[in-house]
């Protein structure tokens, strides 16, 4: 219970402990918050912490509110107005106005609903955890209930009711690299700081290795039978990074037909117009093979193995955040 998106979890923990315990959610913030809406801090009877709510600005303040809260069982609304002088101390550029739910577990946030919500967070399905700011009470949205927040990945107030907040949990984003190479070793790092479950495939068993990928899922199945296991879907990012026809269009051809966000191919534009080629002769439509991202990642002059893992990175980042 070390990261940041482990707040529900931790609470549970203490709670099931027989120990106090309440959740802090950022319902509304500044434009340049280091945490969105919907970040959480889980805070203990003895003042343990996990997760965040600001760059540091206001945790003190929401543990002695928290634990008022203990004490009480109420949820309450939080509102502080930060100084940019306090903003700047804590590495932000300016100060703003910060708002927080917080909820201490038992009479506001029940066991058996924050003990749902771990379990469906841990079996990586979407869940929304909708509060009414009004009278604290609180429910869990999943299914096709959620799906319209799951798209947009965000958590927020309810369009038809803006005294209900839901807190998105959503599945991990999901990464499948094609190709172990020394691009992959900088990438898949990187991508897992930011969020990422990386898979890594690639047949030559040489080069997808625990060695090279320490802690990741590793196929050496050939790319086609490894992308239809993979199964993308809309919080999936696919690279192909072999340089070989042979490894990538096979890949190429199954992610094209899935609802993957983010597509890119490794190569130069005299590669990419060969691969266009080869696409167009397998029956691949000219909107499908417009989604690729060739060559691959934002064009920062990057030369570097690390380098272009930032700009295929920054690439994936944009396609996500911005269509």
């Amino acid at each position: 219970m070390t990261q940041l998106d482990d707040a529900p979890a931790a609470a549970l923990t203490w709670a099931q402990a027989g120990r106090g315990a309440a959740l802090a959610t950022v319902i509304d913030t500044w434009g340049s918050a280091p945490r969105p809406r919907g970040a959480q801090l889980a805070i203990s009877d003895e003042a343990e912490l996990v997760g965040s709510v600001s760059g540091g600005c206001v945790e003190g303040a929401v543990v002695a509110e928290a634990l008022d809260a203990m004490t009480d069982g109420r949820h309450r609304i939080l509102e502080y107005g930060v100084s940019d002088d306090d903003a700047f101390a804590v590495g932000l550029a300016c100060g703003g106005t910060i708002r927080i739910l917080l909820e201490p577990v038992g009479p506001a946030l029940s066991v058996d609903i924050l003990s749902d919500l771990v379990a469906l967070r841990a079996r990586s399905e979407a869940v929304g955890q909708a509060v009414d700011l009004t009278t604290g009470a609180t429910h869990l949205v999943t299914g096709a209930d959620i799906r319209p927040r799951l798209q947009t990945g965000r958590s927020g107030f309810m369009d038809d009711n803006p005294d209900v907040f839901v807190t998105l949990h959503a599945p991990p984003l999901r990464l499948a690299v094609v190709g172990g190479v020394h691009i992959a070793q900088a990438l898949v790092p990187m991508a897992r700081l930011t969020g990422y479950a990386p898979t890594v495939i690639d047949p030559r068993e040489a080069f997808a290795t625990p060695a090279r990928f320490p802690d990741t899922v590793l196929s050496h199945d050939w790319p086609d039978a490894a992308m239809r296991t993979f199964a993308p879907d809309a919080r999936s990012a696919v690279v192909l990074l072999t340089h070989d026809p042979k490894l990538d269009d096979p890949a190429l051809i199954e992610a094209l037909a899935s609802d993957a966000f983010y597509i890119g191919a490794l190569g130069s534009r005299r590669t990419h117009a060969k691969r266009q080629e080869r696409l167009q002769a397998a029956g691949i439509p000219a909107d499908q093979i417009a989604r690729i991202d060739a060559p691959v990642g934002l064009d920062i002059g990057a030369a570097s193995p690390a380098e272009i893992a930032v700009a295929i990175l920054g690439a994936m980042t944009r396609a996500l955040r911005r269509g």
